[in-house]
C-alpha cells in the first residue's frame, strides 16, 4: 500500500499544479503582468500544499497503523512468552515473517493466529490511509486553486515554504548529530559508572591504560584471561598508520596540486587531475586485498634483506596504502584552492621580478594555506576512520608500540571486532566500543577545531 499512496501524492501534486497554474491563466486573462505572481508560482503553491499534506499525514499514519498490527499481533502471544521481552520481539517477527510468506507456520497456531490478525488490521489500516490520503491531497487541491486570485502572493507563500524546507534539512543534518553524541553518552556513562555491569575499568584506567584484551573466558575449561580496556595501545596505533598515511600522502597530495594548477598545460591537467581522483572511487576493501597481498610481502621481503624482523602484518604497509587512498582528498582539495587564488597576486609577483617557482612559495602557497590545511584534516580524519586496510594489512594485536614494523590495531578494528555477531549489550566488552566511539568522535572533534582555527586566522591576513 505504501507504493500506491506514493503513487497517489506524486498524482495529486502534479495534477494540483497544473490546475492551480491553468487557473491562474484564465483569471489573467492572457495578461499574467496582472497578477501578483507568475501563473508556475500557483501552480507550485498548490504542489507544496497537497505534497506537505499527504506526506505529513504519511509520516503520521504509516507508524500508526504499524503499532496498531503489532498490538493486534501480541494478543495472540503465548503465555509462556508474556513479559519476556526477547522472546516476544523474536515472536513478532515471526509474526511478519509469516505474513509476509517467508515462511510457512502450519505447525503453530498461535503464530498462524497472530499472523492473521497481524495482516487483518494491516491491510484495513493501509486502506483507510490510503483514502484519507486521498481525501486530504482533493481538498488541498481544492483549496489551492481556490486561493488563486489577482492579488494572491503565491511567490512569497511558495519561498516560504521552500526556506522551511532548508530549514529542515538543516536541522536534520543537526540532529543527526546531536543524536550519535548522546547515543555514545548513555552507553559510555552505562560502561564506565553502571554498578550492573561486571568488570568495567574506571575512567583513567581505560585512558591511561597500556593493556587492551577485552576477551573474557565463556567456559571454565578455557583459564583464566585477563580482561583488560587500556586505550593507550589503540591511540598510538591509530597515531602510528596515521602519520604513515599523512607522510606519504601529503607530500604526493601537495605536489601533485602545484604541479596541476600550475605547471600543467590544460590538456593534462584534463587527462591527470580524473585519473588520480579515481583512486578516491577504489573501495577499501580493494586497497586492504592490494596492502594485505602485495606491500606487505613486498616489505617483509626487503625487510628480510636487510636483517631486520618485519612482521606479516604491520602498521608501515597499513600506512603506505592508506596514504595511497587519501591522496586525491588532498591533490583534489588542494588544487581546487590554489585555482581560487585571485590571478592579480600572480601578477604582481610577477612583476616585481619573482620567478614561477618564488611566486608560488611566497605568494599562492601562503594565500592559499588555509583551504590546504582544511585538506590535510579532511583527510586525516579520512584516515583516522578508516576500518578494513588496517584489518586486512596491519592485524588485530593491540601492541603499545612506535615501531612500523610491528602489528598494531586502530580504534575503528577494535570497535567493529567487539560488535560483530550477536552481542548482548549488558556487559563491558560491547559497551566499550561505545567508550571507544565516544573517544573517537572527540579526537577528530579537536581536529576540525584545529582546523577551523587555522582557517580563519590566516583567512583574516588575505582578505
Amino acid at each position: 500500500m505504501t507504493a500506491y499512496y506514493l503513487v497517489a501524492m506524486a498524482l495529486l501534486v502534479v495534477a494540483g499544479f497544473f490546475t492551480a497554474r491553468s487557473r491562474a491563466f484564465s483569471i489573467a486573462g492572457g495578461h499574467p503582468s496582472v497578477l501578483h505572481s507568475l501563473p508556475q508560482y500557483h501552480g507550485l503553491y498548490t504542489a507544496v500544499l497537497i505534497f506537505a499534506g499527504m506526506l505529513a499525514l504519511f509520516a503520521l499514519g504509516d507508524p500508526l497503523v504499524n503499532w496498531l498490527a503489532r498490538s493486534a499481533a501480541l494478543k495472540n502471544l503465548p503465555p509462556e512468552l508474556a513479559g519476556d521481552t526477547l522472546r516476544s520481539e523474536a515472536f513478532l517477527r515471526d509474526v511478519i515473517n509469516v505474513s509476509s510468506g517467508s515462511f510457512s507456520s502450519t505447525d503453530k497456531s498461535e503464530l498462524a493466529a497472530a499472523a492473521q490478525s497481524y495482516q487483518h488490521v494491516k491491510t484495513i489500516g493501509s486502506w483507510v490511509l490510503l483514502l484519507a490520503g486521498l481525501v486530504l491531497g482533493g481538498a488541498l487541491l481544492m483549496f489551492g486553486s481556490w486561493r488563486v486570485s489577482r492579488r494572491f502572493r503565491a511567490r512569497n507563500a511558495f519561498e516560504r515554504a521552500v526556506e522551511i524546507v532548508l530549514m529542515a534539512c538543516a536541522a536534520i543534518a543537526i540532529l543527526t548529530t546531536v543524536g550519535i553524541l548522546f547515543s555514545l553518552i548513555g552507553e559510555t556513562y552505562r560502561f564506565f559508572f553502571d554498578p550492573a555491569i561486571k568488570g568495567k575499568p574506571g575512567v583513567l584506567d581505560f585512558l591511561l591504560g597500556t593493556e587492551w584484551n577485552p576477551q573474557a573466558a565463556m567456559r571454565a575449561d578455557q583459564g583464566e584471561i585477563s580482561t583488560a580496556y587500556g586505550f593507550l595501545p589503540l591511540l598510538t596505533g591509530t597515531l602510528l598508520i596515521t602519520t604513515i598515511a599523512v607522510l606519504v600522502a601529503g607530500p604526493l597530495g601537495l605536489f601533485s596540486a602545484i604541479y596541476l594548477s600550475e605547471y600543467a598545460s590544460s590538456r593534462t591537467r584534463a587527462i591527470f587531475k580524473p585519473v588520480l581522483e579515481i583512486l578516491a572511487g577504489i573501495p577499501t576493501v580493494v586497497l586492504g586485498f592490494f596492502a594485505a597481498l602485495t606491500v606487505a610481502p613486498y616489505i617483509r621481503g626487503w625487510g628480510e634483506y636487510f636483517g631486520l624482523d618485519i612482521a606479516s602484518e604491520s602498521a608501515l604497509a597499513a600506512g603506505l596504502v592508506m596514504g595511497m587512498m587519501i591522496i586525491p582528498f588532498i591533490s583534489s582539495l588542494s588544487d581546487d584552492v590554489i585555482n581560487a587564488v585571485p590571478q592579480s597576486l600572480r601578477d604582481g609577483a610577477y612583476a616585481l621580478g619573482a620567478t614561477r617557482s618564488e611566486t608560488i612559495k611566497q605568494v599562492v602557497l601562503p594565500a592559499a594555506l588555509p583551504g590546504i590545511v582544511a585538506a590535510f584534516m579532511l583527510a586525516i580524519s579520512r584516515a583516522i576512520g578508516e576500518t578494513m586496510i588496517v584489518v586486512m594489512a596491519a592485524g588485530l594485536a593491540a601492541n603499545l608500540t612506535f615501531n612500523p614494523l610491528d602489528a598494531v590495531t586502530t580504534i575503528t578494528v577494535q570497535i567493529k571486532t567487539i560488535l560483530v555477531g550477536d552481542q548482548e549489550f549488558d556487559s563491558a566488552k560491547t559497551l566499550a566500543a561505545f567508550a571507544l566511539g565516544f573517544v573517537l568522535f572527540f579526537i577528530t572533534l579537536a581536529l576540525n577545531f584545529i582546523a577551523l582555527r587555522v582557517v580563519r586566522r590566516y583567512r583574516e591576513q588575505y582578505e
